[in-house]
């Protein structure tokens, strides 16, 4: 059983439909963000001062005091599960670590989203990227050892524990941005809470202390706000029993730290990342998906291409209605902006590396049709935009989930996601967009028959657009 409280809405029955009122908090933050374009700021805080602020005991209260009040709430709602005591705890330090069977969207999307508070709990109490993930993966332990009575899952561990801090970073970072102008409105407070609801908390329970948690840097970003309606135009559902043809959709992405920008460097985890989420009427979570620089640098090829290389961490979750697959992962790649003339401009991202991923069929006829396992994996997302006129997306991901440290059916998968979205700006902010969306898996198990499953749409979106030139950076 997952770590599960009610005011989160992550529960077995109807966690869909309470996560997209969540989803509706980040897009209403990303909306505010989108609508106001910062302006070349200096540091909103030296380091110094960053530094002299920091705290490694308030975090570490407050998640297990989190804990805690979770455990509380889920004994209280849920029973024995959650009824742990001296004995449970000892049980479950000798015991060997499970893969366990959970709902796939409990364990998929809640547990990363609640790695992210983890995260979030430290990084705006003032601590970096890499000793905030080690709160995190630690919190993830406690909770699978101390929080409930089962035995601790090693699938849980990578989604909270690694995950999470993907998630959160890509939260604080954003949450950050909203607030750097400084303003001090209680829309930017409200905005930046809803994004990364710990950063609200500290800097509601400890004002002026962690007030500048970060200096940005002032970083070249991306942003969009896409709704709209799509309709089937491909479809294959294998063994899913409850696809709905038709759906209305709500998107939110943003490319931040985008290479080319004078005077910006990448010295720490995440100063260059990508987010993207879509809700949808249909089963709440389409997609959410992260990856971001860990560990790199920039560099420049001639006078027409600036780029950045290096590690980078990814989480993502996928879910046409169909399938649904989930991945973290490190990839090595790059990212970069090729300019061929002053009005034309690619961008792209090229990544393959390996993660540990579950896949298994949405509303299937069985219930062992699920996987878990090491999974190969690549990226390929380009940008063409032609002056401030039009852009052209396409996106291609592939995942190889194997058998390696396999749990559920014994099977592999493999996974291709293929995303074209062309957008023309109509007036200022406002455009039009649409946009073609294929996924396909083909699955193989030792005790039952193979399974392929595709689906294809095309959407019509309206779309508010942050930023002027579709986010090409202009170095020169």
């Amino acid at each position: 059983m997952p770590p599960i409280i009610s005011i989160a809405g992550l529960q077995k029955r109807g966690a869909g439909e309470i996560f997209s009122i969540l989803l509706s908090l980040v897009f209403a933050a990303g909306t505010a963000l989108a609508q106001q374009s910062l302006p070349d700021l200096g540091s909103s805080a030296s380091s110094s001062d960053t530094q002299n602020k920091k705290s490694y005991a308030i975090p570490a209260a407050e998640i297990v005091g989190f804990q805690f009040l979770l455990n509380r709430v889920d004994r209280w709602i849920y029973g024995g599960d959650y009824a742990v005591t001296a004995g449970t705890i000892k049980r479950n330090l000798r015991h060997s670590w499970v893969v366990d069977n959970d709902p796939y969207k409990v364990n998929q999307l809640g547990h990363p989203y609640l790695g992210s508070m983890y995260h979030g709990f430290a990084r705006s109490a003032g601590l970096n990227f890499w000793e905030s993930m080690g709160y995190t993966f630690a919190g993830s332990m406690i909770w699978e050892i101390a929080g409930e009575t089962t035995l601790p899952s090693k699938n849980d561990q990578i989604a909270s524990g690694i995950a999470g801090s993907f998630l959160g970073e890509s939260l604080f970072r954003m949450a950050n941005l909203v607030l750097e102008k400084g303003d001090g409105s209680y829309w930017r407070e409200l905005s930046a809470a809803a994004i990364s609801p710990a950063t609200g908390f500290n800097r509601l329970a400890f004002r002026e202390r962690f007030d500048k948690a970060l200096d940005s840097k002032n970083p070249a970003y991306y942003s969009r706000v896409q709704v709209g309606a799509s309709g089937t135009v491909i479809h294959q559902a294998g063994n899913s029993t409850d696809v709905k043809g038709n759906e209305l959709l709500a998107d939110y992405s943003m490319d931040y730290g985008l290479p080319g920008k004078p005077g910006y460097h990448y010295d720490r985890p995440w100063d260059y990342f990508s987010f993207q989420v879509t809700a949808s009427s249909a089963n709440a979570v389409e997609s959410m998906s992260t990856r971001g620089l860990l560990i790199g640098k920039d560099y420049e090829a001639g006078e027409r291409y600036r780029g950045i290389w290096g590690l980078y961490g990814s989480y993502d979750y996928l879910s046409p209605q169909v399938f649904r697959v989930s991945s973290t992962a490190l990839s090595l790649g790059t990212t970069g902006e090729l300019r061929f003339a002053d009005r034309i401009a690619v961008q792209g991202t090229v990544l393959a590396g390996v993660g540990y991923a579950g896949v298994g069929t949405v509303h299937g006829t069985l219930n062992t049709d699920y996987h878990y396992g090491v999974a190969p994996q690549a990226l390929l997302a380009l940008r063409l935009i032609f002056g401030d006129r039009w852009s052209l997306d396409a996106t291609a991901r592939d995942f190889f989930v194997s058998r390696v440290a396999g749990a559920g059916n014994g099977g592999h998968d493999n996974i291709a996601r293929t995303d074209l979205t062309l957008t023309t700006r109509v007036r200022r902010e406002h455009g039009m967009a649409i946009k073609y969306l294929w996924s396909r898996r083909d699955a193989t198990f030792p005790s039952l028959s193979d399974l392929s499953q595709s689906r294809a749409t095309i959407g019509l979106y309206y779309v508010y657009l942050g930023r002027e030139r579709f986010g090409a950076v202009d170095w020169r």
